[in-house]
């Protein structure tokens, strides 16, 4: 039941009378500002009057600010004490101190106003003074109320801080100062301050004015009264931002080399004094202990003793190198190892870092690029730069100990056929098969290089006789010869072993070498497959051998040569069944000279594809004319070379010449070695079937002198084996060359091939042969080798003594 407004009128005069008698200015305020009583000293200063009616005229000198503090404390409800500014009737302003009192049963404040001007002016002085000081120092001060957290100082570079100045900060809150969001951020260090009376520090992220963050590190100091009770508070705010910045990127540095230390698959070791702070797992791989093992550990424990003294230099002497060391397994093995020792600090720890690169790989690509520019790539052999560097000092060692040495120079025979028919790959493998045999021939103080292409050098030390070298060559001769089984092809290929002596035939590593050469050159000279030794005349030699070039090619142009014939009879009856071409060179000096002459160099240079040609040719010719004249029909044999069978083309040859002079292949018999019948099986295989499609007939020469297998015996397309003349001469009584001749006319016969058997020169030897089987005879038991005109009337004379 709300008073009577009679009431309310006599409690207002009651109230009025109490508040004249306070001394000093009073101001009566309702909480929405309207004035209930002004004292008289308020009036007599400011120059206003209450309007009784409004409430109002009371604020007329009231500095706006102050009257917009002053009306929203009012509208607290609640006592407060705060200072205002107020202008006198003169103009001047006076600082006052209001001390609110609420009274809540009459729901209005009544303030006790005092006149504090001329303390503000004094403290103003001073303020003044700590102003200059406030804005000199490098931090940021700012001093608030404590109990409504409106700031009362701040030196320039607190507010600049926070984007105000001096002057505009001042009468702001804490969270008009610094924002909502950092006011509640700071809200419980700031009670912490005031409900434990001490200096809190904190240190939190800051947003400048220009939108940039900063680290800032905020000491929070009370202000108390002589009761303990918190008046203010000081802040003292110092940018960190560098520092903090720093220990951020020592921190990223610490972690980015945490993290390169153990993810790096080189090792590092980090190490105080020589004792072991850290290592990654690399490291603990190399050693074969565990990180935790190796911690606390003395690093030189693991490093050899002889390298100690250089590491203790390096450590000493603080310096950054890189040196090749060694560190030791738990087991106890060496690993080669690459030391780069940096000095830095870690965690604020000045400490020694080492990476440790394991070098074993780099070592052995080391020791593969030396070994590779020493040796051949291909066959592992010295190379010829090592060589002649290892001759050269032998030659001197045995020149000191008074010492023998030999050198033999290998060719393979026709090697270039292998590339060419079978190509590189082929040929790559059959030399280092040729090596390895050479290799495992000698002794291991001998040595063996590849001096290029085809070319093997050996050197053998010690030599004491003539006859030790001969056996060495023998040996490499066997060796080298043995069917070689090549991608599942059986390949035959020969040496020819040139030998020259020091100190006899030589005094430099050129001159030995040359010689030795030379010497290889005379071996092929001498039908290859075999070895000579270095004679003074071999130079003379090979200008000999030059010459005949020459004049071979002269004699090919000027129809020097001629055939001669052998004839092959039917064992039982003599019957003409083929005749043997054989090549003669009418040499203009008269001399008659047979192919043993010549036909080595004419196989060296080539000369053997135009001369055999002649010879098909002119065989060809003859047939035709004894066909003519109703004289014989028998086949003519033609003897074939390996350069000859093996040339591109060949097959083609034939087929050229039979047009060419309107022949028939059945006119021919070609006859060829064991040894050229095991090269490349397959190849010749093709070629004697197509020498066959043409109609020609297929003989195995000298056989049983080679490494013929039955198995091509069977599989390649033959009509007749020859049974060598070494086997022939001592029949019948070397029991042995008995014994190899049946087997060949059994053998040859159950595999449905004829036999001749060449050489037969005495009548014992042919009754013994026609007794086992044999099918056909050639020797001088029958005739030797004849001109045309003197085998034609040798055939007539025949054919007129079987007719008696």
């Amino acid at each position: 039941m709300q008073p009577a407004p009679h009431s309310l009128a006599t409690a207002l005069v009651d109230a009025t009378a109490l508040w004249r008698r306070i001394p000093g200015m009073v101001v009566v305020l309702t909480p929405e500002g309207q004035g209930l009583f002004i004292s008289e000293a308020y009036a007599g200063l400011t120059g206003t009057a209450l309007d009784p009616a409004s409430g109002m005229g009371w604020d007329a000198t009231l500095e706006p600010t102050s009257r917009a503090t002053l009306l929203d404390l009012l509208h607290r409800r609640s006592s407060f004490t705060t200072r205002l500014v107020l202008r006198d009737r003169d103009g001047g302003d006076h600082w006052i101190e209001w001390a609110a009192h609420w009274q809540p049963e009459d729901q209005h404040c009544l303030c006790l106003l005092h006149d504090v001007t001329a303390l503000m002016h004094s403290a103003r002085a001073q303020a003044e003074q700590l102003r200059l000081l406030a804005d000199n120092v490098p931090s940021a001060l700012a001093y608030y109320d404590a109990h409504d957290f409106r700031c009362i100082f701040a030196n320039r570079t607190y507010a600049q801080g926070f984007g105000w100045d001096e002057h505009s900060i001042v009468g702001r809150t804490f969270a008009e100062v610094i924002g909502q969001a950092a006011a509640r951020e700071i809200e419980p260090y700031v009670q912490a301050m005031l409900s434990e009376r001490r200096s809190i520090s904190y240190e939190r992220r800051a947003v400048r004015p220009d939108g940039s963050a900063q680290w800032i590190k905020v000491n929070l100091m009370p202000h108390l009264d002589a009761s303990g009770t918190a008046q203010a508070a000081l802040v003292l705010i110092t940018d960190v931002t560098q520092q903090r910045q720093a220990e951020q990127d020592l921190r990223e540095s610490e972690e980015r080399m945490a993290r390169f230390m153990h993810a790096s698959a080189e090792g590092v070791v980090f190490h105080s004094n020589g004792i072991i702070e850290d290592v990654n797992q690399p490291v603990c791989d190399l050693i074969g202990l565990s990180r935790e093992e190796l911690i606390g550990r003395y690093a030189l424990d693991f490093v050899p003793p002889e390298y100690h003294p250089k590491v203790l230099a390096l450590l000493a002497a603080a310096q950054d190198a890189t040196y090749e060391s060694e560190i030791v397994h738990r087991d106890g093995h060496r690993i080669p190892v690459e030391f780069i020792g940096r000095t830095m600090v870690r965690n604020g720890q000045r400490l020694r870092m080492s990476i440790v690169r394991d070098i074993r790989d780099r070592q052995a690509a080391q020791a593969r690029i030396h070994h590779l520019a020493h040796h051949d790539a291909l066959t592992g052999l010295l190379n010829r730069m090592s060589f002649m560097e290892h001759l050269d000092h032998r030659m001197a060692q045995a020149r000191r100990a008074d010492e023998s040495l030999a050198l033999l120079f290998i060719d393979l025979d026709d090697f270039k056929r292998v590339n060419d028919s079978l190509g590189h790959l082929v040929g790559d493998r059959l030399l280092q098969t040729v090596a390895q045999r050479i290799t495992d021939t000698l002794r291991g103080s001998d040595r063996v290089a590849r001096f290029g292409g085809d070319e093997f050098m050996v050197l053998l030390g010690g030599v004491h006789t003539r006859a030790d070298v001969e056996d060495v060559a023998r040996k490499l001769l066997d060796a080298i010869e043995r069917p070689i089984d090549v991608n599942a092809r059986w390949l035959s290929i020969t040496p020819s072993v040139g030998i020259a002596l020091f100190p006899a035939h030589a005094q430099s590593p050129g001159e030995l070498i040359m010689n030795a050469d030379s010497a290889m050159y005379q071996a092929k000279a001498h039908g290859r497959a075999t070895y000579r030794f270095f004679d003074p005349s071999l130079a003379s030699a090979a200008f000999e051998a030059l010459e005949l070039e020459s004049q071979l090619s002269r004699a090919l142009a000027d129809d020097q040569f001629c055939l001669h014939f052998q004839p092959q009879v039917q064992a039982l009856d003599g019957t003409l069944v083929c005749v043997e071409a054989l090549l003669r060179w009418q040499h203009p000096d008269g001399r008659l000279l047979m192919p043993g002459d010549f036909l080595a160099v004419a196989e060296q240079q080539r000369l053997m594809l135009p001369m055999g040609q002649w010879v098909a040719r002119q065989a060809l010719r003859t047939a035709r004319h004894w066909r003519e004249q109703g004289l014989t029909d028998a086949r003519i044999a033609l003897n074939l070379s390996a350069v000859q069978f093996q040339a591109a083309g060949f097959v083609e040859g034939i087929e050229r010449l039979l047009a060419e002079e309107g022949a028939s292949g059945h006119w021919l018999e070609f006859e060829l070695s064991e040894r050229l019948l095991m090269h490349d099986v397959p190849q010749v295989k093709q070629r004697l079937s197509r020498l066959k499609a043409l109609g020609a007939s297929i003989a195995v020469d000298d056989f049983g002198t080679g490494y013929f297998s039955l198995r091509y015996l069977r599989e390649l397309p033959v009509d007749k084996v020859k049974i060598d003349r070494s086997f022939v001469r001592e029949l019948p009584q070397a029991a042995d060359s008995a014994a190899i001749a049946c087997t060949i006319i059994q053998m040859a016969r159950h595999l449905g091939h004829g036999v001749v058997a060449e050489g037969v020169e005495t009548a014992v030897q042919r009754s013994f042969l026609v007794a086992q089987g044999c099918d056909a005879l050639q020797g001088e038991a029958i005739t030797l080798p004849l001109p045309q005109p003197a085998f034609e009337a040798w055939v007539r004379e025949q054919r007129l003594a079987r007719q008696r």
